[in-house]
């Protein structure tokens, strides 16, 4: 649970406040095509950064943003990988104090019998750990500011 309000949390769900916990070891940059300051369903998102030294990007869809409720895009990168991230707000309570539990879904397909093996091995653990280290630097800056 992240001890804020929904309408918090979702406050780090905009496009210049997203680098600071999304994607941060690659040093994000997220680029809308209306180039408007908040996610809305229909833009066209483009996600990119460094890893490993090498430029990845993809380009995604909104198909639904709820102020403080929830956003999920669908993604496509160059090699072929597609598939859907979302983020569900929920207020929650534990202990007297009021906040948020947020839940974050990562579905994807990678083209490719030997390629779709690989990702079952190595990089489904690895995206898991890396949504749980997202979701842990979201709640220390959510709770405690950007600083």
């Amino acid at each position: 649970m992240i001890a804020q309000p929904p309408q918090v949390v979702f406050a780090f769900f905009v496009p210049q406040r997203l680098p600071y916990w999304y994607g941060a070891e690659m040093q994000v940059e997220i680029e809308l095509s209306d180039r408007s300051d908040e996610f809305t369903a229909g833009q066209k998102v483009r996600i990119s950064g460094k890893l490993a030294g090498r430029l990845v990007c993809h380009t995604a869809l909104i198909t639904q943003c709820r102020w403080g409720e929830t956003l999920e895009w669908r993604f496509q990168d160059d090699y072929g990988v597609r598939g859907t991230e979302r983020w569900e707000f929920e207020p929650a309570s534990a202990g007297g104090v009021e906040g948020t539990r947020l839940k974050m879904t990562s579905e994807y397909s990678v083209p490719g019998t030997l390629r779709r093996l690989a990702d079952s091995i190595f990089t489904q653990p690895s995206l898991a750990r890396r949504n749980r280290e997202y979701l842990s630097r979201l709640k220390r800056y959510a709770e405690r500011g950007l600083s």
